[in-house]
């Protein structure tokens, strides 16, 4: 059996009995273990990806490539009880633990680690030409008991849900870290304006109509991102700017 906790907000625990099926982890996220006795886990580069043939994963890393969405991973081993801990730049991290043939859709920067229980994959939306999020977005499908996702948010992370309330969410590209059911629609709003730099900076979001469900998990930072059509160089999409502090 395995189990994933969020600790202190940054941190991820996995807790194994009895040993289990391995784990992917970003590459060098790890940061801390226990356990009894000698060390009892194992660490191993994943050279091509977490597809389970040869031939879908070199498919699935000739894709990554393509669509930019770069997975570095390590296959984490068990082979007894144990503790392990892991996190990355003091990002947050959320858990979630899928049902059976449940999808999560998520930025694979964003992804921390994830169980064997869970089918990877890479998703075309066919809606990249405004964002440089948007072309394609890594999928983890459960498809067992221990479906764990761990996922790394940039600040405290924000939800939006209209499962229950049938709202239109509308959610800057940018931010989006993941989301679980339906996938959303691009709209724009790209006018003269934008050719000589007086967009408002919100000129493409994600939209999920009342009936297009889905639970979306924002974060308060911003990629940076955008085509570069205005006439002083300013992009349609946002680029959050760096002030400078005086002390």
């Amino acid at each position: 059996m395995i189990v994933f906790e969020t600790i202190n907000e940054l941190c991820l625990r996995i807790t194994c009995k009895g040993g289990s099926a391995p784990i992917f982890a970003k590459a060098g996220a790890f940061i801390g273990g226990e356990c009894m006795g000698n060390k009892n886990y194992k660490f191993t580069k994943v050279m091509l990806g977490p597809e389970q043939s040869a031939g879908r994963a070199i498919l699935g890393q000739l894709t990554r490539r393509f669509t930019g969405e770069n997975l570095p991973l390590m296959k984490v081993e068990f082979f007894g009880d144990s503790v392990t801990y892991y996190a990355n730049n003091q990002q947050h991290v959320v858990v979630y633990k899928l049902q059976q043939g449940e999808t999560i859709s998520v930025e694979s920067e964003n992804i921390l680690a994830f169980t064997g229980d869970c089918k990877y994959g890479v998703r075309f939306l066919a809606q990249g030409v405004i964002s440089q999020k948007g072309l394609a977005t890594s999928t983890l499908t459960g498809q067992g008991s221990d479906a764990y996702v761990a996922v790394l948010v940039d600040g405290n992370p924000l939800i939006l849900s209209n499962v229950d309330t049938g709202t239109t969410l509308e959610v800057d590209p940018d931010a989006v870290v993941c989301w679980i059911g339906g996938d959303p629609t691009l709209q724009t709003d790209i006018s003269w304006r934008n050719l000589i730099g007086q967009a408002s900076g919100e000129s493409y979001m994600f939209e999920w109509s009342g009936q297009n469900k889905a639970t979306v998990i924002i974060q308060p930072e911003e990629r940076t991102s955008g085509l570069d059509v205005s006439m002083d160089g300013r992009s349609t999409g946002s680029r959050p700017s760096v002030q400078s502090r005086r002390w």
